[in-house]
């Protein structure tokens, strides 16, 4: 048995964190889907920059330059397309799994992180916009963003719950989904909606590296995750999550994101290994995926209690690291990558544009 069987006999989901025209017109995603057994993906304004960058959208732009779109609206056209492509490549998987499984993602403007009204806003138009079932629309979750994650549950719009950090960021966000599914049931309405809480773990032993005793050396983020993990299984045991699902509703899923490793003296699949559990997803750039496909091996489910998180997260206290500061410096840094990686992806749109306009 493959790894990546292995993985879903598990219980985890195997999702693509890339999506592009490429990908898409090569039939590379489908033979993901046929034969590393990838059940969904997760897209990223860095991911589309690159691909523009490489010419792959070259006819598009040009047509939709020549009907006179331009900028975020031109850059939205063609990432619905794509993901609409996506989604429905997925929709067997959708259909299969009952709604668990099968999703495809799309993110509003990072510039949006501390605007709540204007997040609701584009989430709920892109949501229309896309018109699929198996899309959700990514939300950071952040202070401003917590109050859009609950409104756009309560009026039916699945959300990925992005940059997440630690425990407390995503019982945070945990929280701000069964506010918006109380609100549904208390409403009469359908109480299943599709929502997953994506947390973030090679940058933690990223913003450490070197500052750690070297046996402490890439062992944060795996802490980090066992101690999420707990909370996460607190959640879903807890009495609210009890009587919601006692009124018919779907629990939020937990995933893991940004698992390549990125200290090449480490394992390659280190984030996979350590990070398997059951009703949760890994999602993993091509690479990692090719290369757990290829040598990687599941490891052991883990602890709901937390295994020995408790013990390795003082060790690091006791080293100078003052956790819940890092998760919040995580969160704010990652809010302003994202705007940097949506900024470079505006100007790299208006700067294909004029050159393929030119060139007409």
């Amino acid at each position: 048995m493959k790894a990546t069987q292995a993985l879903h006999a598990q219980g985890q989901s195997l999702w693509l964190d890339n999506i592009t025209r490429g990908l898409l017109n090569s039939g590379q995603l489908l033979r993901y889907i046929s034969d590393y057994d990838v059940t969904g993906l997760t897209s990223n304004p860095s991911i589309f920059d690159k691909a523009i960058e490489s010419g792959d959208y070259d006819d598009a732009i040009r047509a939709k330059s020549a009907q006179g779109r331009s900028g975020e609206d031109l850059f939205f056209d063609l990432a619905v397309e794509d993901l609409q492509r996506a989604a429905d490549l997925f929709l067997p998987v959708h259909e299969r799994t009952d709604g668990v499984d099968g999703w495809v993602s799309l993110e509003v403007s990072p510039l949006l992180a501390y605007d709540t009204a204007a997040t609701i806003k584009a989430a709920t138009q892109l949501h229309a916009r896309a018109a699929r079932p198996n899309l959700f629309i990514k939300i950071p979750g952040t202070r401003e963003g917590l109050p859009a994650i609950t409104e756009c549950v309560a009026n039916g719009v699945p959300i990925n719950v992005t940059l997440l950090f630690s425990a407390e960021q995503y019982l945070a966000a945990a929280g701000a989904f069964l506010d918006g599914v109380e609100r549904r049931v208390s409403q009469g309405l359908d109480p299943v909606v599709g929502s997953v809480a994506s947390v973030f773990m090679s940058r933690w032993d990223v913003a450490v590296a070197g500052q750690v005793p070297a046996d402490l050396k890439d062992k944060l983020a795996l802490a980090v995750g066992l101690d999420t993990y707990r909370a996460y299984r607190h959640i879903l045991d807890s009495e609210r999550a009890q009587r919601l699902e006692n009124s018919g509703a779907r629990m939020q899923r937990l995933l893991w994101a940004s698992t390549s490793t990125k200290d090449p003296a480490a394992p390659d699949t280190l984030y996979v290994h350590g990070l398997s559990a059951p009703f949760t997803i890994n999602t993993m750039p091509d690479k990692t995926l090719t290369d757990f496909y290829d040598h990687g091996e599941v490891g052991p489910p883990m602890p709901a209690d937390g295994g020995d998180s408790d013990a390795m997260l003082a060790r690091f206290a006791d080293a100078g690291v003052d956790l819940a500061a890092l998760a919040a410096k995580l969160q704010s840094d990652g809010a302003k990558s994202f705007d940097a990686d949506w900024k470079d992806l505006m100007s790299r749109v208006a700067a294909q544009s004029a050159a393929l306009g030119a060139r007409a």
